[in-house]
């Protein structure tokens, strides 16, 4: 997807699901221009492509844990299997589309859509596999019209049941874990997994518990109907809490909900009890996900601002480079037409102006030139080794192609530096937009 195609496919998507956001992607434009003249971004890419424009919530656990149902209930239709065994063996990639009827893509339709984080995701899956390249086998996309998820991606984990592709599924929940704003890790409340689900479920917590983040890690202790009905609901979560501290885990996040269309609670009190508990939850955890958008949406302007200091810390460091090479090159030019000059002389001072001494003179011009070109590669090549920084290496090897004067291998940089400067400011009165927005939205709820 060439840069220009990016840009028209994340604006069609932010007109639909976040209008605010769209005039920042012109920004990003901007930026892209800046760097591609320069040379400090290849021609291919885009900054569009550092960060991801939709905010990832992950819902993880093991077959039973009620996360298809919850998913379900979230969207207001049935687009997720359910049932106490596992009933799908991919992940399932979830986002907003304007058409009435959910439609279902396998999962290289991923690569195709700027609003998905995925286009490495293969690599993660060679490293348990490095035969296997069909993405299809463990991705794949529904769309559904449903404003509960607009402006946001939501990701179903399969069941964990087939042994044969565990590791490659632990792999993959790993690098969706480390790319996702939200992650709900469900349990179902009424036994823990027996056997080989057990320790799936450890090595799932292990990686929860390696995160550096681990306020964006929700436990959730899901059909608590099941097993709190003698009022324990302290004492159930309690044992939760615990076995949960025996495998590291001693921060994070716990809820406890259930489905209350299916519930059957016979002791008025503990129903309002518990309805009371999962309905307080539930919001919260609808609050956290709401939060994340708005979170999301900083983190696209402030990485605008980030990459645009990024590129001002990059010109001087160039420059420098740039103006080494001018200097090396105009030294060596200076050395190479003084020794011309005195050639000339004696050619013509022993020949005279003859063809034989025009024909000296000639020669002695164009290796003038063959010289001039071999330093100039030379040059190149020994400044360019010693630049640590690629994007900067790869900005001084355009600057210097070797067919351009090398007269002209500088960047305007006061001009730059006013262009970036600019975008920084702009940055700024984006994040005063998303605040009154945000802050008018609050009041509002």
């Amino acid at each position: 997807m060439t840069p220009q195609e990016r840009y028209q496919k994340l604006k069609e998507h932010l007109i639909e699901e976040n209008p605010l956001l769209v005039d920042v992607i012109d920004e990003y434009k901007t930026l892209d221009d800046i760097a591609h003249t320069i040379g400090l971004l290849e021609k291919e890419r885009t900054f569009t492509e550092t960060i991801s424009w939709w905010p990832l919530i992950s819902l993880l656990g093991t077959f039973s844990a009620g996360k298809s149902t919850f998913i379900n209930d979230l969207v207001g239709k049935k687009i997720q299997k359910t049932g106490n065994q596992a009933v799908d063996d991919k992940f399932t990639v979830i986002c907003y589309s304007n058409k009435e009827e959910a439609t279902e893509l396998p999962g290289i339709a991923l690569d195709a859509d700027p609003r998905f984080p995925f286009y490495n995701i293969s690599k993660e899956i060679e490293k348990v596999d490095p035969k296997e390249k069909n993405i299809n086998r463990f991705l794949q996309l529904k769309a559904v019209k449903s404003d509960a998820i607009k402006g946001k991606i939501l990701i179903d984990s399969p069941g964990f049941d087939a042994d044969i592709q565990r590791q490659t599924i632990l792999q993959i929940t790993r690098h969706i874990i480390e790319l996702s704003d939200l992650v709900l890790i469900f349990f179902d409340a009424r036994h823990p997994e027996p056997g080989a689900m057990r320790d799936t479920l450890e090595k799932l917590v292990a990686i929860a518990k390696n995160q550096a983040n681990s306020e964006k890690v929700l436990y959730i202790l899901n059909q608590i109907d099941s097993c709190a009905q003698e009022d324990n609901l302290e004492d159930v979560v309690g044992a939760w809490q615990r076995a949960l501290s025996q495998q590291g885990i001693v921060s994070g996040e716990f809820y406890t909900i259930y489905n209350e269309s299916v519930a059957k609670i016979e002791d008025p009190e503990i129903k309002q009890r518990l309805k009371k508990k999962k309905d307080e939850d539930l919001q919260e955890i609808m609050l956290k996900m709401e939060k994340v958008v708005i979170d999301r949406a900083y983190r696209i302007v402030q990485n605008l601002e980030i990459n645009a200091k990024n590129l001002l810390q990059k010109l001087g460091p160039l420059e420098e480079r740039l103006s080494s090479y001018r200097s090396k090159i105009f030294w060596s030019d200076i050395v190479l037409l003084v020794l011309l000059g005195i050639g000339g002389y004696l050619v013509i001072d022993s020949l005279g102006i003859t063809p034989l001494g025009i024909a000296a003179l000639t020669a002695a011009v164009a290796l003038f030139f063959v010289l001039h070109f071999k330093t100039k590669s030379l040059v190149r090549n020994f400044i360019a080794k010693k630049i640590e920084d690629n994007s900067i290496k790869n900005a001084f090897l355009r600057q210097t192609h070797i067919l351009r004067p090398y007269i002209f291998a500088k960047i305007n940089r006061k001009k730059i530096e006013e262009r970036l400067n600019s975008l920084i400011k702009s940055s700024k009165t984006f994040i005063q937009k998303l605040n009154d927005q945000f802050v008018s939205m609050t009041k509002e709820a």
